[in-house]
């Protein structure tokens, strides 16, 4: 159920977030999924791709820092409410995220949440025992 992540640094610059997408672009990568956070200095660009060590061999070789982690997807309810359902079962289980995105696709009623904490096997089997639908690495990437 882990799905690979790729995370970009980004100096705060123009031209450095298109330099980084251009790269992925003109390799043949599609980007599924997509998070940007910021600071005054740099960026963390996070990306859901198809192929996350092409990708990350492409980035490294434009000078680009690169690191993949592992991450869950999840997917809810597109509707009030539906996220909190599931953050209800993490809060309840004492689980904390470093973070979160989402987005929705082609189920017009459904969303996609991507997910990392510091444990994914304990995040796995809560949001099981919950009853939450993981969606599996193959189709989130083929979306």
């Amino acid at each position: 159920m882990k799905i690979k992540q790729i995370s970009v640094f980004l100096e705060n610059k123009k031209g450095r977030l298109w330099k980084a997408l251009n790269t992925l672009g003109e390799g043949g990568i599609n980007i599924r999924a997509l998070s940007i956070a910021d600071t005054s200095e740099f960026g963390i660009l996070r990306l859901i791709v198809p192929d996350s060590e092409k990708a990350k061999k492409l980035l490294e070789e434009n000078n680009f820092v690169v690191k993949t982690k592992d991450v869950i997807a999840v997917e809810l309810s597109d509707q009030p409410g539906g996220l909190s359902t599931v953050l209800k079962m993490l809060n309840d289980s004492d689980i904390n995220l470093e973070y979160l995105y989402a987005f929705v696709h082609e189920k017009k009623d459904k969303a996609i949440v991507i997910m990392r904490t510091d444990d994914l096997d304990t995040l796995i089997d809560t949001l099981k025992e919950g009853g939450a639908s993981l969606v599996p690495p193959e189709e989130v990437y083929n979306l």
